[in-house]
């Protein structure tokens, strides 16, 4: 599901990197929300406050949200300049850097506040930020704008026009992709639930606090190993 690409990547795989993804992306937003008070996969709300804050000529106060967006904006930007770099060279799974980077960020902050007192909240929601920004890029380069795995309005919008095309018999070639589609997006809703509700269960029942950010970063490492070993199976069968 990291390594197929282009026409050699089925829905299966789409399906497979969303649920995961998104399990993810669902423990990181409830980590920092309840960390911080922040919300920290996605930067829609950060605008609507900076706005605001810009709107009541508050500016300096505006800054935040603003860095907030830009960091989103650079993990994107960060994930797609390394594909891009890096696609020629046959060596490296060139999707698989920027779940590595995200992972060692998320292991960073977890490691970091066993250590010290965060008097900087704001630079570890920046950093959640970034490493959403680098998984959303990621996943949809890789899955050809199918998936997305942060946020959930696209999703819904998208999920109730699937729903209400279904009821239209001018639609009925389309019935099996646009099922498909139901399913891969409640897929992605559902894990995002499940991880929220995973997050929210190790930071509060648990007391881990951001230590909860070692279970995303666990997945995600279990999900490259067990990609790159299925992987290199078939390759060895095939041969």
């Amino acid at each position: 599901m990291f390594t197929h690409q282009g026409k050699s990547r089925t829905a299966k795989h789409n399906l497979h990197i969303a649920t995961i993804l998104s399990v993810v992306a669902g423990i990181v937003n409830v980590t920092g929300f309840l960390s911080f008070k922040q919300l920290t996969t996605h930067v829609t709300g950060h605008f609507a406050l900076f706005i605001n804050d810009v709107a009541e000529f508050k500016v300096w106060q505006g800054t935040i949200y603003f860095l907030y967006i830009f960091s989103f904006l650079f993990g994107s930007f960060a994930s797609s300049f390394l594909i891009e770099k890096f696609k020629g060279n046959k060596k490296l799974k060139v999707y698989v850097i920027p779940t590595i980077i995200e992972c060692v960020i998320l292991l960073s902050i977890g490691l970091v506040s066993n250590f010290i007192t965060i008097e900087t909240p704001n630079v570890i929601v920046c950093l959640l930020l970034f490493a959403m920004g680098l998984q959303n890029s990621f996943v949809t380069k890789i899955s050809n704008a199918v998936v997305r795995t942060t946020h959930l309005t696209g999703l819904f919008t998208d999920l109730g026009i699937d729903l209400s095309l279904l009821l239209f018999k001018k639609h009925h070639q389309k019935r099996f992709k646009l099922k498909e589609n139901i399913k891969l997006r409640f897929y992605i809703i559902s894990s995002f639930f499940l991880g929220g509700l995973m997050g929210g269960y190790v930071y509060s029942r648990l007391n881990m606090e951001l230590n909860t950010l070692f279970l995303a970063a666990f997945i995600l490492f279990i999900s490259l190993f067990y990609d790159d070993v299925k992987y290199r199976f078939i390759k060895i069968k095939n041969s």
